[in-house]
C-alpha cells in the first residue's frame, strides 16, 4: 500500500509508539523529554500502564531495574513511590547484591498518575487506535521506517517507530473450554499488526502468561493467614524522591497455603486445563508458572506459597499470587476453596492463561532496533520477555536509541558490567529464550558491582548526558561520590592502638579485641560494626591517629577534617554516603575481584566483529556455531561468545581468524 493509498488523516510526526504499557509509556516520555514530537497509540486509553497481573513493582533483581531506570531519568520509580501501599526490603539476610526493594500498588492509581505524567508531557500526544500496517521503503541500507497506519487508515509519517505491543498482539485469553480472542482483562486485542510485520521479514512467534483469580475480599478469612506487613522504615525506589514522603500507613497482605486437596483437585482436571490438553500453543515462563504445571512438576511438594495482596485501597479485590491457572471457572473455585482463609471465596475475575505473537529470536541489535527494518526499535513482552519491570527498562532504551537515531547520535548500549538492563537486554539479544525471559539476580555475573543501592553512581551521568536528568540531579551524585572516595580514603589512613579504652568498647560492641594497631576501615569491615558504630570511636579524644605519624604526635598537628561535615545539615545525603562507604569498605576484597574480572570482560567486548564477515571463510568453525553467528551477527567477539551454541573452541577459531585478517589488512 503507497503512502497515499486510502488515507483519510496524514500526519507527520518524529516518534510513534505502539503500545501504552511499561515499555510504551517510558518509551515514549523519553523521546518527549528528548524533544522529539511523539505519538503514544494505545487500544484503549483506559489501560495506560495497567497491571494485568500482580500489581506490584519490583522485588528480587527486578527492584534494580526499576532503581537503574530511574537513573537513567525514566519515571516508573518515581510513579510507583506516589502510588504504592506496602514496600519491603526484600532479601536483608543475605549480603547487598541481592537486596531488592518491592512495593505493591494501588492498582488504579498506578495507572492513573502514568497517565497524568503523560499528559502533562510536553512533545506527546496520545491516540486510541490500533495500528494495523507498517509502511517502509527502500534505501541503499534495506528497509527503512516511513510511517504507520491505523485501522481507520489514517497514516502517521515518522522517523522512528517503537513497538511495545505487551501482550496484545493477536492475543487470545484461555480458561478451561472458553477461549476468548481478547487481550488482558477482556480489553481489544490488536489483530492486524502481525501480517503487516510478517510482510516485511519480521519472524514472529507464540509465547504464553497467565495470571490468577481475583477475590471479593470480604469473603476471605484472614485469621487463617500470616499477615505480611510492611518496612517500618520505606526506603523510595526513585533517587529523587524525598524518603520522607514515602513514610506513610501500609495495606497488610498475607500468606496462605496450599495444600493435598487442592493438589488432588488440580490432578484430576489436568484433562481439562488448556495447557495439558494441547490448546496452548505457545510456551509459558518456567520461572512463573502455573499452579497445574506446579503440582505437575513437583508432586514431592506437600504445599505451595499463596499471597493474597490488595489490588488497591478503593476496591476490595484480592490478588492471589502464586496460583495462576487455565483451568475452567467450576476447578477454580473448587480448588481455590481447599486453601485457608480462601473457604468461602468469591471470585471476582476468573484466573486465565494469555497467548500472544512476539518476536523471533536473533533479530534485535544491542539497541533495540529491528535488523530487517531500519528506524523501528522494540521493547517489551513483544521482545519475548515477561514483567513490567523488563519492559519499563527496554522502553526506555527504545525510546532513548530511537531519539539518538534521529539525531545522529551514537545509541546508548549498556553492557552487562554496567548494569541488569544491559544484562538483559544481551540475553534478549544473544539467546534464544524459548521461554519468556525473567530476569534474576543470578544472571548477572557482576552483580556485588550491579547492587540496586549504587545505580545513580552507576548511570547517573548517562542520563545526564543524554539530556533526561537534570543538572541539579547530576552534581547531587557528583557530590556523594566524592564524599564517598574522601571519606574511604580517611578511614585507610587512621587507626587506633591496642589500648584498654578501645579494648573496652569493642568488648562492648560484642566483637573481638584488637592485637596491633587498626585502622578504621578494617574495623568497618567487621561484621559486628558499622560506620556509625566507629563514629562513635572516633568521638573518644586521644584514641585515633593519622597512620603516618608516630605516636604522641598528634595533637602537634591539626586535627583532620571529616569529609562528611560537608553533608551536615542534609540527612538524606549523609545516610547515602554512610551506606556506600559500609558497602564498599565491608565487601572490599570482592569488589576488587570483580572489578578485575570487569577489565578482562572488557577485553572481549572491545574487540569489534566487521559487520560484512562472512562466517563461511571462517574454516574449522563447527556447523551450529557458523548457523548461530549468522543468525546473531554479534557486533564483538565478547556477544559471539555469549550466543548459545558458540563454543569457546568456536570463540578461539574466531579470534585466529580475525587476527589474521587483520594482518593480511595490514600487509596490503
Amino acid at each position: 500500500m503507497g503512502l497515499t493509498d486510502k488515507n483519510t488523516i496524514h500526519e507527520i510526526t518524529d516518534v510513534c509508539v505502539i503500545g501504552a504499557g511499561h515499555a510504551g509509556c517510558e518509551a515514549a516520555l523519553a523521546c518527549a523529554g528528548l524533544g522529539l514530537e511523539t505519538v503514544l497509540f494505545t487500544v484503549s486509553v483506559d489501560s495506560i500502564a495497567l497491571m494485568p497481573c500482580n500489581p506490584n513493582v519490583g522485588g528480587s533483581s527486578k527492584g534494580h531495574l526499576v532503581r537503574e531506570l530511574d537513573a537513567l531519568g525514566g519515571e516508573m520509580g518515581k510513579v510507583i513511590d506516589r502510588t504504592f501501599i506496602q514496600s519491603k526490603m526484600l532479601n536483608l539476610s543475605k549480603g547487598p547484591a541481592v537486596h531488592s526493594l518491592r512495593a505493591q500498588a494501588d492498582k488504579a492509581e498506578y495507572s492513573r498518575e502514568m497517565r497524568k505524567h503523560l499528559e502533562a508531557k510536553e512533545h506527546l500526544r496520545i491516540k486510541q487506535g490500533e495500528v494495523c500496517e507498517i509502511v517502509t521503503k527502500e534505501d541503499a541500507k534495506g528497509q527503512t521506517i516511513c510511517g504507520v497506519r491505523s485501522y481507520t487508515g489514517a497514516f502517521y509519517e515518522c522517523k522512528a517507530l517503537i513497538i511495545a505491543t505487551g501482550t496484545y498482539l493477536n492475543a487470545r485469553c484461555l480458561s478451561g473450554e472458553a477461549i476468548t480472542h481478547t487481550g488482558p482483562n477482556g480489553l481489544q486485542a490488536a489483530t492486524h499488526l502481525s501480517d503487516s510485520l510478517r510482510e516485511h521479514g519480521v519472524v514472529l512467534r507464540r509465547f504464553k502468561t497467565g495470571t490468577p483469580a481475583r477475590m471479593d475480599g470480604s469473603s476471605l478469612d484472614y485469621s487463617k493467614m500470616e499477615p505480611q506487613h510492611g518496612d517500618e522504615r520505606v526506603v523510595p525506589f526513585s533517587f529523587s524522591t524525598d524518603p520522607e514522603s514515602v513514610q506513610i500507613e501500609q495495606a497488610d497482605c498475607y500468606l496462605t497455603y496450599t495444600n493435598e486437596e487442592t493438589h488432588r483437585i488440580i490432578r484430576e482436571n489436568l484433562d481439562r486445563s488448556p495447557l495439558f490438553a494441547g490448546v496452548i500453543e505457545g510456551t509459558g515462563p518456567r520461572y512463573c508458572p502455573s499452579i497445574e504445571d506446579k503440582v505437575v512438576r513437583f508432586p514431592e511438594k506437600e504445599r505451595h506459597q499463596v499471597f493474597i495482596e490488595p489490588e488497591g485501597l478503593h476496591t476490595g479485590e484480592m490478588y492471589v499470587g502464586g496460583m495462576s491457572s487455565s483451568l475452567p471457572e467450576d476447578v477454580q473455585l473448587a480448588m481455590y476453596r481447599t486453601v485457608p482463609g480462601l473457604e468461602n471465596c468469591r471470585i471476582v475475575r476468573n484466573a486465565y492463561a494469555i497467548e500472544y505473537d512476539c518476536l523471533g529470536p536473533g533479530q534485535l541489535k544491542l539497541s533495540l532496533e529491528l535488523k530487517a527494518i531500519g528506524g523501528v526499535f522494540c521493547a517489551g513482552q513483544f521482545n519475548g520477555s515477561s514483567g513490567y519491570e523488563e519492559a519499563a527498562a527496554q522502553g526506555l532504551i527504545a525510546g532513548i536509541n530511537a531519539a539518538c537515531r534521529i539525531k545522529g547520535r551514537e545509541p546508548l548500549v549498556l553492557d552487562r558490567s554496567e548494569a541488569y538492563i544491559g544484562v538483559l537486554i544481551d540475553d534478549l539479544v544473544n539467546k534464544e529464550n524459548n521461554e519468556p525471559y525473567r530476569m534474576m539476580t543470578s544472571r548477572a555475573e557482576y552483580r556485588l558491582l550491579l547492587r540496586q543501592d549504587n545505580a545513580d553512581l552507576r548511570l547517573r551521568h548517562y542520563g545526564y548526558e543524554l539530556g533526561l536528568v537534570s543538572r541539579e540531579q547530576m552534581e547531587y551524585v557528583e557530590k556523594k561520590q566524592r564524599l564517598i572516595d574522601a571519606e574511604c580514603a580517611r578511614l585507610h589512613r587512621h587507626y587506633v592502638g591496642a589500648n584498654e579504652r578501645v579494648q573496652a568498647f569493642l568488648e562492648e560492641k560484642g566483637t573481638a579485641p584488637i592485637r596491633k594497631a587498626t585502622t578504621l576501615a578494617e574495623l568497618i569491615s567487621r561484621p559486628e560494626l558499622d560506620y556509625d558504630i566507629v563514629s562513635e570511636l572516633e568521638s573518644i579524644p586521644g584514641l585515633v591517629h593519622l597512620s603516618n605519624e608516630e605516636p604522641g604526635k598528634e595533637e602537634e598537628k591539626e586535627k583532620e577534617e571529616s569529609a562528611l561535615q560537608e553533608a551536615e545539615g542534609d540527612a538524606r545525603l549523609r545516610a547515602d554516603v554512610v551506606e556506600q562507604i559500609n558497602i564498599n569498605i565491608k565487601y572490599e576484597g570482592y569488589i576488587r575481584r570483580q572489578q578485575a574480572q570487569v577489565e578482562a570482560f572488557k577485553k572481549t567486548e572491545s574487540r569489534r566483529i566487521p559487520e560484512d564477515i562472512d562466517y563461511d571463510d571462517v574454516k574449522s568453525l563447527r556447523l551450529e556455531a557458523r548457523q548461530k553467528l549468522k543468525m546473531f551477527r554479534p557486533e564483538s567477539v565478547g556477544q559471539a561468545s555469549r550466543i548459545s551454541g558458540v563454543s569457546p573452541a568456536d570463540v578461539t577459531v574466531l579470534l585466529v581468524y580475525l587476527e589474521q585478517n587483520k594482518r593480511r589488512q595490514t600487509e596490503q
